[in-house]
């Protein structure tokens, strides 16, 4: 009982001091900054002026402190790890006490800090293939390789994988369990061609049950219904806080933009079901809030609005935001943000796990063409749009198949002209500035021909 006691003491004086080196290192890198600018160091302007969102800086203290408290829990024997994917239903590991990972997210990273390339090359040469996922091969190859942009992930306990974003996860999460030998709990949401079905409803509920029950037994302690109830009601608050911060891109000029909402969909996906969620994101809407009233624009000189479908591409956000910009062009909403807070039709505040099920078989990525269609439709009326931007992408199938079906039907029948960029969400190997860049040029040298024709 002692060592036990000390050992949380200990884990508790580590967590503050790594908060305070963490709130040190943002405070003086921002200091650089403004010394960098003062003494003219900033880079030359490409004429597209950006003025920085304040609650950033929350964010980076946010998601900081979320990494550290998992690397803690990892040393201690009462806190339970799991890794989950980001479209698995995390508020029940949230009401069990659990410290949910994303393998998914730490791929973001790697892929944003340019570590991707490296790490892929290491699982690709023991035999995973090239044709694997990024996400997946990132993170295979830094576990072989113990490299991580932050000092890797803590150990799992369990894992849990929902198909409900692509059928990749489903190998992946087995190979994880064949890495860490830890046991994994499996949801299956099953595809949606048309409206969702009962059947389906009842299926997945099922299985939520289920999976209570397993991390119950795997904590050794049963969830508690009325904890279970606060977390959901949390994460509902929260998924509503983040719809309402998108849907303010639709005001004239946008106060920021798609790949602003990329960075800042962080803590929906890890975070949602408590409160620290609910206060970020009310501080994100109170920013946006205030620049609309302001007139602070995300482009300066908004001429031209467009939407953009699948994953970011994280290692060229800023050139891509750049790129756009340069063309008074401002991408005001994507499908990927917009799908961590989908809504199903069928809510019942009465059978929380059904409606629960419902919302996590509802996503645009696990419906069919005509679902996606009709969505993309809606974002171009809502968000005025006057194009598509279409990443078509190397590593997720699931959002790539059909895309150029899509497009045909966004431009032929609806009048909206679309460019698709090929590439990969993490894997520099498969992009090229030069030729995306005329891509994009073209691009907007006809759709501003065709808005002014």
């Amino acid at each position: 009982m002692a060592n036990r006691i000390g050992m949380k003491v200990q884990n508790k004086l580590k967590e503050i001091a790594l908060m305070s080196l963490l709130r040190g290192t943002l405070a003086k890198r921002k200091l650089d900054q403004k010394i960098a600018k003062l003494s003219g160091g900033k880079k030359k302007s490409n004429g597209v002026k950006r003025i920085p969102i304040k609650t950033a800086d929350k964010m980076k203290l946010l998601m900081g402190r979320y990494y550290i408290k998992a690397k803690i829990a990892e040393h201690d024997p009462d806190q339970k790890i799991a890794w989950i994917t980001s479209g698995g239903p995390v508020e029940i590991l949230h009401a069990a006490g659990v410290t949910p990972i994303y393998p998914e997210n730490h791929a973001a990273m790697i892929g944003t800090t340019r570590m991707a390339d490296s790490l892929c090359s290491v699982a690709e040469d023991q035999g995973y293939s090239r044709d694997l996922c990024s996400y997946a091969r990132s993170d295979f190859g830094s576990i072989l390789a113990k490299k991580s942009p932050i000092g890797g992930s803590p150990r799992p306990d369990f894992l849990v994988c929902c198909n409900n974003i692509c059928g990749t996860v489903t190998k992946w999460y087995q190979e994880l369990q064949r890495i860490f030998d830890v046991p994994l709990i499996m949801i299956d949401a099953p595809y949606q061609y048309g409206d969702d079905r009962p059947e389906a409803l009842d299926y997945v509920k099922a299985q939520l049950q289920e999976m209570m029950d397993q991390v119950g037994r795997i904590t050794g302690k049963p969830i508690q219904w009325g904890r279970f109830e606060e977390t959901v009601y949390k994460s509902k608050e929260a998924l509503q806080l983040w719809r309402e911060v998108q849907d303010m891109l639709a005001h004239r000029p946008a106060p920021m933009n798609s790949f602003d909402t990329f960075i800042h969909l962080a803590p929906i996906v890890t975070l949602r079901g408590t409160q620290e969620c609910i206060d970020y994101y009310k501080a994100l809407r109170a920013e946006m809030q205030e620049r609309i009233r302001t007139g602070v624009a995300s482009v300066e000189g908004e001429q031209y609005r467009l939407g953009w479908d699948n994953l970011a591409i994280w290692y060229k956000i800023q050139f891509l935001a750049k790129k756009f910009g340069e063309h008074k062009a401002a991408l005001v909403v994507s499908t990927y943000a917009k799908s961590f807070c989908y809504e199903a039709p069928y809510q019942d505040e009465k059978d929380i796990l059904r409606t629960m099920a419902a919302n996590y078989i509802a996503g645009y990525i696990n419906h069919g063409l005509d679902y996606r269609e009709r969505e993309l439709l809606e974002m171009a009326e809502k968000f005025h749009l006057d194009g598509f931007v279409m990443h078509s992408n190397r590593s997720c199938r699931a959002y790539s198949f059909g895309q150029y079906e899509l497009a045909r039907r966004m431009e032929e029948k609806h009048g909206l002209p679309t460019i698709m960029i090929e590439a990969d969400q993490s894997d520099t190997r498969a992009w090229s500035d030069e030729q995306v860049g005329t891509r994009i040029d073209a691009f907007m040298e006809s759709l501003i021909a065709r808005k002014n024709g």
